[in-house]
């Protein structure tokens, strides 16, 4: 009964969510809500909820990984008027095309882990705690933490450009329903997302644990966190212990091209479980978003590689990165369709459905190419160390010539960033932190269309490189009208 009055309450945040601004949601503060955790039991049950949170349509099993790609250049569109062309277009305005999903999806998330975190809180006061308990207390502050972190680059201009500039609001414990908070600075919030990554990574375990946080995926967003703060020697001790950890293990070129039929392989630090009869999409999955116009039924032909990462791709024609590109409608021959999320070209998915198939967040070859950017970019740059750490995924490309200490450049590393992670989710928030002009390949969309709500190209500058805060959250808090992203008015 106190389970199934939990989840009761678990489905009203997010029902509630999904219509109104977070401020008018009151349910952590709730009897229901306050005594439904007594036990490492009733915490795992709301800890499955909140894997189930992140992946869904409006987070990580679909739109936050599109919005990461079709804003940075990677992408396009081959025609408009299918579905989520705003994206690439940059349509956003306050009341039209703002991706509020995001804001209300995120938000229910960090509600339910302060949920979690407030009962865990209470229990090991009441001295009850337990070493389980205590686990799932690290994986709900990791979870906060990831989620503010994405907020934040969504909502906030990068922190090495602006980290005095508004965030948004920090939330750490059940509200008063009349509670208004307003945004914190960029930097606060990074501030925070760094204590509670802190504060959960002693309490969480050092080995795999499949569709949940463990000590290693904190450590991955910690390197992710210092490498947008420009921290490198930071990033690269994150990076650095998680590859000598051994717990995971480097894809070999053969197993890259299976990895993807292959749900919890080798590389993953942490991947979200699809199944048929759980969180899958269908027709509305990522992987049907990014299949060739009616390669299956449903699929629409929403997203395909632009010309610029093909021609990326094209530094080795043996690169075995292709072996996840399939041609798309534009020709028989352009191998614009990606297949990552339909688990490669029989289209099983990983489980045997091709929308059924998992969610890689962070793997292990993320991590490499982290500790080489991290390593190339110190005070003293490290420069075998760098060339060492890129080989790892360079070799996924053989006929390319080795990285030297003495010929290793920035470029490389944003190149085997761009071919290894497409379309994972990362292309955008990259550009971003590294300051570059993103070009679109707006001239490949037939038939020919005049986009009008951004130019061919955009840098950080521009107003619309961050969301505005959606007007249902301004309507449900007046206070944070007031703190309005500059260009998009109150």
């Amino acid at each position: 009964m106190k389970k199934i009055q939990l989840l009761i309450t678990l489905l009203g945040i997010a029902l509630l969510s999904s219509c109104e601004g977070f401020l008018d949601v009151m349910p952590s503060n709730s009897a229901a809500a306050e005594t439904s955790i007594t036990n490492a039991n009733d915490a795992k049950v709301v800890m499955n909820g909140l894997m189930r949170r992140l992946a869904s349509s409006s987070y990580y099993g679909r739109d936050f990984i599109l919005y990461g790609d079709a804003k940075g250049g990677d992408f396009a569109i081959y025609s408009q008027g299918r579905g989520y062309d705003g994206l690439y277009t940059f349509n956003h305005s306050v009341s039209v095309g703002n991706m509020g999903s995001y804001w209300s999806q995120m938000y229910d998330c960090i509600l339910q882990a302060n949920n979690l975190l407030l009962n865990i809180n209470k229990i090991e006061a009441a001295g009850a705690g337990t070493t389980a308990l205590s686990q799932i207390k690290g994986q709900a502050l990791t979870t906060r933490a990831l989620v503010y972190f994405d907020l934040v680059r969504l909502y906030g201009k990068p922190f090495n450009m602006d980290k005095a500039s508004f965030g948004v609001p920090i939330v750490l414990e059940p509200l008063d329903a009349s509670a208004q908070p307003t945004r914190s600075s960029v930097e606060a919030v990074y501030t925070q997302v760094l204590k509670d990554l802190t504060d959960g990574a002693p309490l969480l375990p050092k080995t795999k644990v499949n569709g949940f946080l463990n000590y290693y995926a904190n450590k991955a967003i910690q390197a992710r966190v210092y490498l947008h703060m420009d921290r490198y020697a930071d990033a690269l001790a994150a990076s650095e212990e998680i590859i000598t950890s051994n717990v995971y293990v480097p894809y070999t070129n053969t197993n890259w091209a299976t990895s993807w039929a292959t749900p919890f392989s080798s590389e993953s630090i942490f991947e979200l479980g699809i199944y048929a009869g759980e969180a899958n999409l269908g027709t509305g999955s990522l992987g049907y978003y990014l299949l060739r116009r009616l390669r299956v039924t449903g699929a629409l032909g929403w997203f395909m590689a632009s010309d610029y990462f093909l021609n990326t791709l094209k530094q080795d024609p043996a690169d075995i990165r292709y072996s996840m590109m399939e041609r798309d409608e534009s020709s028989t021959t352009r191998l614009g369709s990606c297949l990552k999320y339909v688990g490669g070209p029989a289209l099983t998915g990983d489980k045997g459905t091709a929308s059924a198939t998992n969610i890689k967040v962070i793997r292990l070859s993320e991590v490499y190419l982290m500790a080489a950017e991290a390593a190339l970019n110190l005070p003293s740059p490290d420069k075998t160390k760098a060339a060492t750490y890129l080989n790892m995924i360079r070799k996924r490309a053989p006929n390319l010539a080795p990285a030297t200490s003495t010929n290793i450049t920035m470029a490389m590393i944003e190149d085997e960033r761009s071919k290894e992670l497409f379309a994972e989710g990362h292309r955008y928030f990259d550009m971003l932190r590294w300051n570059k002009t993103i070009e679109f390949n707006d001239d490949f969309i037939f038939p020919a269309v005049l986009i009008t709500t951004r130019e061919k190209t955009i840098n950080r500058t521009f107003f619309k490189a961050i969301l505005p805060i959606p007007e249902s959250e301004i309507n449900a808090n007046p206070k944070i009208a007031e703190q309005q992203n500059p260009g998009y008015g109150n």
